[in-house]
């Protein structure tokens, strides 16, 4: 496996991973749809135009198997998403494009990646655990949306949130 930086030649075939990693997203919160890469495409152009680190994960048939979107706020770099296809997982390619994204953080003089994360992500949390990433920063409070059904709870010290 290799780790490099996206070019322009590799944007549909990255796009169909960021369309994947949506979908995931959504069955965290029990909403099924269907991949969009239309929508994909345009969010990964999105990254692209304002600049965005993009580091993809190459098999041996050079195959694209995951990806990780930094984007740097300052000197703060944020892992705007991180995914790998489900059968190349457990395999350290997580971890690899994840690296990759620390040594762009540490480059710009800041010693940590700095992650949102869905609460229920297990997954994810689990592997920033790993990883050292165990400080809650901030929490990001809204209203719930016009129809939305929200059936789970989150406690944070004394407060509960709706999840």
């Amino acid at each position: 496996m290799k780790v490099k930086g996206l070019h322009e030649e590799e944007i549909q075939e990255t796009a169909e991973l960021v369309a994947r990693f949506r979908v995931e997203l959504c069955n965290l919160r029990g909403i099924k749809k269907p991949p969009n890469v239309a929508a994909a495409t345009e969010e990964l152009n999105e990254y692209i135009d304002n600049g965005f680190p993009i580091f993809i994960a190459l098999n041996e048939e050079n195959v694209i198997i995951g990806y990780i979107v930094c984007r740097i706020d300052g000197d703060v770099v944020w892992a705007e998403s991180l995914y790998v296809m489900p059968e190349y997982r457990r395999m350290g390619t997580a971890s690899i494009l994840y690296d990759r994204a620390e040594q762009l953080a540490k480059k710009l003089g800041n010693e940590t990646l700095y992650n949102w994360v869905h609460p229920n992500n297990e997954k994810i949390i689990s592997f920033l655990d790993k990883k050292g990433y165990n400080v809650l920063n901030l929490i990001e409070v809204r209203k719930a949306l016009i129809g939305e059904n929200i059936e789970q709870k989150i406690r944070v010290d004394a407060h509960e949130f709706n999840y």
